[in-house]
């Protein structure tokens, strides 16, 4: 598959070492996979080349995870606004939780439970329940 036919995942993480993990997993699955490792940074790359889908830490230096949700959320373009976003943090209080649905995340799901495998397959499958926002068309 050409590069630009791939599917865009923006990895949002602060953590360097879960980034590789998961932007390596990503790539053998075919993605093309560009990493944030602050919310700001997050930000920028989504308005300079939209993903299809971001995986969103919601501890983050320069703006948190739930600033930079709230910011697609609210963009004016209604198919950016509603890009996939699947919250992979460690943050698993029911406020936590509750907030992220609130400013319509796509999944969330905690670090320490969740395989590189598993994260795929979550991917795969709001990508699947969404073909109108890949650019698989």
């Amino acid at each position: 598959m050409s590069e630009d036919k791939k599917i865009k995942i923006i990895v949002a993480e602060d953590d360097q070492a879960m980034a590789q993990i998961v932007s390596h997993k990503l790539n053998i699955h075919g993605f093309s996979v560009r990493h944030a490792e602050n919310g700001l940074k997050a930000v920028e790359m989504f308005a300079q080349d939209p993903p299809d889908l971001m995986l969103l830490d919601l501890m983050m230096p320069e703006m948190d995870g739930f600033e930079v949700l709230q910011k697609i959320r609210g963009n004016p373009d209604k198919k950016l606004a509603d890009t996939p976003v699947i919250i992979l943090s460690n943050l698993w209080s029911n406020q936590d939780i509750l907030k992220t649905q609130g400013l319509k995340a796509n999944g969330y799901m905690v670090k320490a439970y969740f395989t590189p495998d598993e994260i795929v397959t979550k991917i795969n499958e709001i990508l699947n329940s969404n073909p109108e926002n890949t650019n698989q068309k």
